[in-house]
């Protein structure tokens, strides 16, 4: 899901701004950009962003707006400037030009002066605070478009119902007319010849039974509650959401293999239509 979260605070003595963006994944996988005093704080940034935001490609970025205090001391290699400006003068002389160095060039120099740093100690507990807030806008965006989603998916869901219920209306009148069309082919074929009733009953009741779809429409609208039990929660039913799409396009689908009818066909394939938009948007659903 889509988010962005942004926090600021002082650490170290300085002052650190953190910004969190997230756009849509499958399972949580995260990038972090850290100043140098932070790398250590890699691993613990990973766990607690993953509790916080189970699922999405996470970036982070964090930088310094007003730097620690620097700690450390200037030193100056004396020896070195002196055989650089030496070596200066020489190189004057042999190509006569005019002019001397100064200071500030020979100050310049590799290893003529240095400072030597002690580096920021920063630790996660004064970060963490930062992360929080940071994470808690994410959260906050993240929900305003979880809350669109469901609106959005629960749509599907009745269109998936109302087809349901158009396919049960429709199929007892599709299994009358199975019958009665069982039972002309068997006249045409007999052709006038005696047909045992019994023999006919049993091959009427074995037809009855593979198209009935009884059994594919209970645990349709099984689905279809669990689905919405699911999004009437407050975890992360993005993976539970989309093991029911699947179970409910398989009851579609057998549905339709069973029909043997024009109208129950185009039913079904309007619903895996509605099917194929519900799990487009399971993918922005965490």
């Amino acid at each position: 899901m889509t988010g962005f979260g942004a926090a600021e605070g002082k650490v170290a003595g300085g002052r650190l701004r953190i910004e969190i963006r997230t756009v849509n994944h499958r399972y949580f996988n995260s990038q972090f950009k850290l100043p140098f005093d932070l790398a250590t704080l890699d691993g613990e940034l990973r766990e607690r962003l993953r509790v916080l935001l189970a699922r999405g490609h996470v970036a982070v970025l964090a930088r310094w707006i007003e730097p620690p205090p620097a700690t450390g001391d200037v030193t100056v290699d004396v020896e070195r400037a002196r055989a650089v400006l030496g070596a200066l003068r020489r190189l004057k002389k042999s190509l006569r030009l005019k002019g001397d160095p100064d200071l500030a060039f020979v100050a310049r120099l590799p290893d003529v002066m240095a400072v030597s740093s002690d580096g920021v100690s920063v630790t996660w507990p004064d970060v963490e605070p930062i992360v929080a807030r940071a994470a808690a806008d994410v959260r906050a965006m993240r929900e305003r478009e979880g809350r669109a989603l469901v609106a959005d998916l629960g749509a599907r869901l009745a269109a998936l119902e109302a087809g349901a219920k158009a396919i049960e209306a429709r199929a007892p009148e599709r299994l009358t007319s199975e019958l009665a069309r069982l039972r002309k082919n068997v006249a045409t074929l007999a052709a006038g010849t005696t047909v045992d009733p019994q023999r006919l009953a049993v091959e009427i009741a074995l037809l009855a039974d593979r198209v009935d779809i009884s059994e594919e429409l209970v645990r349709f609208r099984t689905h279809l509650t669990a689905c919405r039990e699911a999004l009437r929660s407050d975890a992360a039913v993005g993976k539970q959401l989309g093991f029911l799409a699947q179970e409910l396009l398989r009851e579609t689908n057998t549905m339709g293999s069973k029909a043997n009818d024009a109208g129950i066909t185009q039913t079904v394939i309007a619903m895996k239509g509605e099917l194929e938009r519900f799990r487009e948007q399971l993918e922005n659903l965490e």
